[in-house]
């Protein structure tokens, strides 16, 4: 039964709090998490973030909506993954996300974990070498026992930053499969990492949300056509 971790922290540098901050009247994460809830493949859904002060907060607002939450070290995101899937396990095949996407798109989700189930890779993405899709759609599945594996025999930092590296920087030792679109949108943004972003997506769920909660991805490309303040709001393409 796989398990989604989404992995979050109060203590963004460009943009503090934003996982709480607010998206048509409920917290950022939650709006992300109702959306990763759409998906027909995932069945367990958690939240890791870390043992901080500046993260009681957070863990506040998920154990209230009662989301599970696992707490570790704020700057060995790698640990904190090894200590979520012990904590919540057993389990097989895991899903990495992150909280900084509140237009995850769950059928994108479904897609890559079933060519992750269906090729018997040990990590697959839909940000291979040539990424297709928007930033703020990303999506990473691994076999727990080949992030063991990293967790064990890496002791570089960058490593223990960003969880996965050393799965797809090792080809010769672990199956790699990758998903892509044949649309080019690799350079669009849609993920929230500075108040440009967040004031996209604001501006996406008012127009959006209300009328459709489950609104896809291809009512987000719709909406944003139509409206050309948004096309490249920030500098950056996001349609």
């Amino acid at each position: 039964m796989p398990l989604a971790i989404l992995q979050a922290r109060m203590s963004s540098t460009r943009l503090p709090g934003k996982v709480l901050a607010d998206l048509a009247g409920a917290p950022m994460i939650l709006r992300q998490i109702e959306r990763l809830r759409r998906s027909t493949l995932l069945q367990r859904i958690i939240v890791a973030t870390s043992v901080q002060a500046t993260d009681d907060p957070l863990a506040e607002v998920l154990d209230a909506a009662g989301v599970p939450v696992f707490r570790g070290a704020l700057d060995d995101v790698l640990g904190r993954f090894i200590g979520a899937i012990q904590a919540f396990g057993p389990t097989r095949t895991v899903v990495r996300l992150t909280a900084d996407c509140p237009l995850a798109d769950p059928v994108l989700i479904d897609q890559t974990l079933a060519l992750h189930l269906r090729s018997g890779a040990d990590y697959t993405s839909n940000t291979p070498a040539r990424r297709s899709y928007p930033k703020g759609l990303d999506v990473e599945v691994f076999e727990a026992v080949a992030l063991k594996v990293a967790a064990a025999e890496t002791s570089d930092p960058y490593d223990h930053e960003h969880v996965t590296p050393f799965l797809y920087r090792h080809p010769e030792r672990f199956r790699i499969a990758g998903l892509e679109q044949a649309a080019d949108e690799g350079d669009v943004r849609w993920t929230v990492d500075r108040p440009d972003d967040l004031e996209f997506v604001r501006a996406v769920y008012a127009g959006l949300h209300a009328a459709n909660p489950a609104f896809t991805s291809d009512d987000v490309r719709a909406f944003v056509r139509g409206r050309p303040d948004l096309a490249d709001l920030g500098g950056d393409r996001r349609v």
